[in-house]
């Protein structure tokens, strides 16, 4: 027996009417409403499962850093041992040496000790151009998946052309996996809800389409799952739910505005001049972090004041105020902006589209200084990725002010949940319980 454990950005109680599938697997299970940790974001959110820790004691504050000793922003690519916790695969093997895990593209999962793991990890070029792979334990497997199934669809994983090619990969190559090594825990993390919910809005008919999608897709590995089998404890996480937006709030340019943020000029260009500003913001969905230059406190109070009566922010939250939320860490900004449930946050920071950068009409998750959904959408006249983020219908990572901003835990395990609402540090000792060798 094996505890499969299905992570899913997006996916709503809701949802499980137009996902049959995966709904069967729980119908004589249990299932809860999740209290998100802030901020309820990929990278964070997969941090705060994995180990039942919030960002305060784990240090994954952001799908990014910002390294202010080097005055450098790493944004997706950083690997494990940022995650300053012990995980799950840590805890399993700590409890029983000979229990397998597998971590199927959790995006934290480079160098993870799980016994099994499967990551894309692309190849960069010198002249920008990226060779197709990924980082696979053992190293030689991913050998073996592009020989049965091809390469893994990196342009179908995020950008313009995301679509259910890269779960559906995923999924795949995990089938080949279970056959291939039977690990006794697997975290498999699915993508596709991400896609239309953000771009076109979470009640859109692309994002409805989006359910059944994925439904198809995992129907098909449970199938294979139990041929090779038997029996298994199943579980599916929501790793946040998306809500409509209809507001851009741009941190940067307001920073800029106020003297603090300063560019260097580059061709024509503005880039972000790190090192001369006294404040700018790493922007990611409905939240951003403020890092301010030696942490001075009056600047530091200046960011505040002007962010105080902003449209479209919720809370700033400062010093001892990030206790509140849990996101005091070394790490964090030394302000950290947070939405209105109807609004996000671009990392704009340019006022005439003519002196934007170049890598922002391009699919380029590493060099932008935050997240960008706008790579979600192409611009037909250009084939760039165009410069107006209020395209944008659908973002997550603010404090839930409602029930339907709560995502869904479900297990196949009737008696693992005693309450209708868990908080997401609880899932992992819930995956820890019900993990048992074969």
């Amino acid at each position: 027996m094996s505890t499969i454990v299905f992570s899913i950005p997006g996916l709503r109680e809701s949802d499980l009417q137009l996902m049959p599938r995966l709904a069967q697997l729980f119908v004589e299970g249990a299932s809860a409403r999740i209290e998100h940790t802030f901020p309820a974001v990929t990278w964070p959110s997969q941090a705060t499962v994995l180990t039942g820790l919030p960002p305060s004691e784990h240090g994954v504050i952001a799908n990014g850093f910002y390294w202010r000793e080097k005055q450098q922003v790493e944004m997706w690519t950083a690997w494990n041992p940022v995650i300053q916790a012990p995980q799950v695969w840590d805890l399993l093997k700590k409890r029983d040496a000979d229990i397998r895990t597998a971590a199927w593209f959790p995006m934290l999962s480079k160098g993870c000790n799980a016994d099994f793991v499967c990551m894309p990890a692309p190849i960069h070029k010198p002249d920008g151009s990226e060779d197709l792979w990924c980082y696979t334990k053992p190293q030689d497997f991913y050998g073996e998946l592009l020989e049965q199934l091809g390469h893994f669809p990196l342009k179908h994983f995020w950008g313009p052309l995301a679509n259910i090619e890269s779960s559906r990969w995923i999924l795949k190559s995990a089938a080949v996996a279970a056959s291939r090594f039977s690990p006794d825990f697997w975290y498999i993390y699915l993508p596709h809800l991400d896609y239309a919910a953000q771009k076109d809005g979470p009640n859109s008919p692309a994002a409805l389409q989006a359910c059944a999608d994925l439904d198809k897709e995992i129907g098909i590995f449970i199938d294979a799952i139990d041929e090779q089998r038997g029996q298994h404890v199943w579980m599916t996480i929501s790793e946040y739910v998306i809500g409509d937006v209809n507001h851009v709030t741009y941190p940067n340019r307001i920073l800029r505005r106020a003297g603090l943020l300063q560019v260097r000029e580059e061709n024509g260009l503005e880039y972000l001049d790190f090192e001369n500003s006294d404040a700018w913001a790493l922007v990611d969905h409905q939240f951003s972090h403020v890092f301010v230059k030696d942490r001075d406190l009056n600047t530091v109070q200046q960011v505040v004041q002007l962010f105080d009566d902003e449209d479209g922010i919720q809370m700033v939250l400062s010093e001892g105020q990030l206790e509140y939320l849990q996101i005091n860490h070394e790490r964090s900004g030394d302000v950290v902006l947070i939405s209105e449930p109807n609004s996000w946050q671009a990392y704009y920071w340019w006022f005439d589209d003519l002196r934007a950068p170049e890598f922002a009409r391009t699919v380029d998750i590493h060099r932008k200084p935050g997240y960008d959904p706008v790579e979600l959408f192409i611009d037909r006249a250009t084939m760039s990725i165009p410069l107006d983020a209020s395209l944008v219908k659908g973002s997550h990572g603010a404090p839930a002010v409602s029930e339907a901003q709560r995502g869904v835990f479900l297990s196949s395990v009737a008696d693992c949940v005693a309450a209708d609402k868990i908080q997401d540090t609880e899932i992992l000792q819930i995956m820890l319980d019900h993990t048992r060798p074969a």
